[in-house]
């Protein structure tokens, strides 16, 4: 990546990334480091969080997600400040994995992976395995959370270590049109016992 990078004078935390030739200008608003956490959330207004009309694109990215169980990393939105995550959303998943000796691969559409308006949590990873050196890294960008004219459309993608590698695509939208003002990662049982999920603001060009 190219372009400069100046301290972000309107928060106490973060970073600007100034695009090299034009575009938008990626500013880190908050990071969240796990140490056996059953949630981790973001919260607008909250211990610096920013989740409002001050940007257009929020982007998520988690990286070296590392849990308890054997199980998925899951997301979901809130309206409400975080007093309720259970926002309706549908989804479509596609998933492909290569195991690591080789030969068996997989592509196909995750028919048990997606939501029709289902309120629980969005799988972000297959099941993560609980080996020390087995993780989860990805990103989850979600559009123009402040509107209350339009649905919430949000697209993610995954990498997952467990003895193969392992790659969801996620697409869909949560259905309100009230602001999302808060958004939650947990596992789907369990908790995060390490990792670090970083919230980037991007800005229009």
């Amino acid at each position: 990546m190219t372009g400069i990078i100046s301290s972000n004078p309107a928060r106490t935390s973060g970073l600007i990334k100034a695009a090299s030739s034009g575009g938008s200008a990626w500013t880190l608003i908050k990071t969240l480091t796990a140490s056996g956490d059953s949630t981790l959330s973001f919260v607008d207004g909250s211990a610096d969080v920013i989740l409002d009309s001050t940007y257009p694109i929020y982007v998520f990215q988690f990286i070296s997600i590392h849990q308890s169980a054997e199980v998925a990393f899951n997301f979901n939105l809130s309206i409400d400040g975080g007093s309720n995550y259970n926002v309706a959303k549908t989804t479509t998943v596609m998933e492909q994995y290569q195991i690591e000796a080789g030969g068996t691969a997989w592509h196909s559409y995750a028919t048990t992976r997606d939501l029709a308006q289902g309120t629980g949590g969005q799988r972000l990873s297959d099941q993560i395995g609980t080996d020390n050196d087995e993780t989860a890294s990805g990103d989850l960008w979600l559009f123009n959370p402040s509107s209350t004219t339009f649905v919430k459309n949000f697209v993610a993608r995954s990498e997952t270590h467990r003895s193969y590698a392992w790659q969801l695509h996620i697409g869909g939208y949560g259905n309100t049109t009230s602001a999302v003002d808060s958004v939650q990662f947990s596992m789907a049982s369990g908790t995060i016992d390490a990792g670090k999920i970083k919230l980037f603001g991007i800005g229009d060009s």
